[in-house]
């Protein structure tokens, strides 16, 4: 008897990428999907198709047969409904919002079909008295700002130790307010606009409701007054103080360059903060504490967890998020995975009549 398990394609998979890292979000689909023999069809951002159209344009160059990668460009309500409400499509992997996520997973469910969802994140950066003070700023900095805090995985809930809690915050609103917003075609800009008019006056709206709240404004808060960015989608690198973790501002995912701070006395509050969210995308601890930063991290229940750093991940490595942040995951041996289907195969080397019935 020889007993064996092998993997196959999936079939035919539909990936729906987002607006923000449109390459390489779309390249972290296509590579596991043609590597493990599936057909696709991609759909790229109504908002950035660009550079999905030109790595197919190049695909074709590179002499791969017609049909193997499709690409429908299109508003996601008209194309990303027909790919994922139809029983021809054997897998559909989506990056994205929850709401939308939700959204095509109630689409896939009455064909059964199999969904890779990497969504939103409200990802906590847990910093201990201990940690070294200048890297934890600097990071703490990167984390929320950068590409203007439209991220997956931004790190938007600052978590400090009370006894450190003034300083630290002092120093981020100082920093924050000397950060250079300008068009990505200055050098001399080290972060840009937000996506749109539209998406601005959401992460303005956001802003308005946490003050409303009680949070207190230290840095940003408001569109940048040099007239040379009026044209533009721009928005001050802002930090609010003194948040709860029950602010809409500190649970709902902002995608903006917000950062809030909440504040914790003992190791077990930073982890019961760093978990109370229904996301689970990334988090970050900063300790000089070893067997407290490894305590931590086991703790926190996040797909990613950087210990004394934030931000990096190698394609060796999963990618993806407990809760709300999604099913499946990307990037690793289980993204390739998700484009496998699972064959057993049991091959009888000698039939013989067995004589059950006999």
């Amino acid at each position: 008897m020889i007993s064996r398990v092998v993997r196959e394609p999936v079939g035919v998979c539909a990936l729906i990428a987002p607006w923000n890292y449109p390459l390489l979000q779309m390249s972290w689909k296509l590579a596991p999907a043609l590597a493990a023999g599936c057909t696709v069809v991609a759909k790229p951002s109504e908002v950035t198709p660009l550079s999905t159209i030109t790595l197919i344009r190049v695909l074709e160059q590179a002499g791969l047969p017609p049909g193997v990668v499709n690409l429908v460009p299109g508003e996601g309500p008209v194309v990303g409904s027909a790919l994922t409400g139809t029983p021809e499509v054997d897998l559909i992997s989506f990056t994205g919002g929850a709401a939308t996520g939700a959204a095509i997973a109630a689409r896939a469910a009455p064909h059964i079909t199999r969904v890779a969802l990497e969504l939103g994140g409200k990802n906590p950066h847990i910093v201990f008295a201990d940690a070294n003070r200048a890297s934890a700023v600097d990071a703490v900095l990167t984390g929320a700002f950068l590409h203007s805090g439209q991220v997956c995985s931004a790190g938007t809930r600052l978590i400090v130790e009370e006894s450190i809690a003034d300083g630290f915050v002092a120093e981020l609103a100082r920093r924050a307010g000397g950060i250079r917003v300008g068009p990505g075609t200055e050098p001399a800009s080290q972060t840009g606009p937000l996506v749109s008019p539209e998406h601005r006056a959401a992460v303005e709206t956001h802003v308005a409701r946490g003050l409303a709240e009680g949070a207190v404004l230290v840095a940003g808060g408001k569109r940048p007054e040099d007239p040379r960015l009026a044209a533009g989608s721009y928005y001050l690198p802002t930090v609010l103080d003194r948040c709860r973790r029950d602010m809409r501002i500190v649970q709902e995912e902002t995608f903006g360059p917000v950062l809030t701070v909440e504040r914790f006395a003992t190791e077990a509050e930073a982890v019961e903060l760093g978990n109370d969210t229904s996301y689970g995308l990334a988090a970050g601890v900063r300790t000089g504490d070893a067997a407290r930063g490894e305590r931590v991290v086991r703790a926190l229940r996040h797909g990613t967890v950087w210990l004394n750093d934030f931000g990096p991940y190698t394609p060796a490595a999963e990618w993806g998020g407990f809760g709300r942040s999604g099913i499946g995951r990307e990037l690793g041996p289980s993204g390739l995975a998700e484009y496998q289907e699972i064959k057993h195969i049991w091959h009888n080397t000698a039939p013989a009549v067995g004589g059950w019935f006999t």
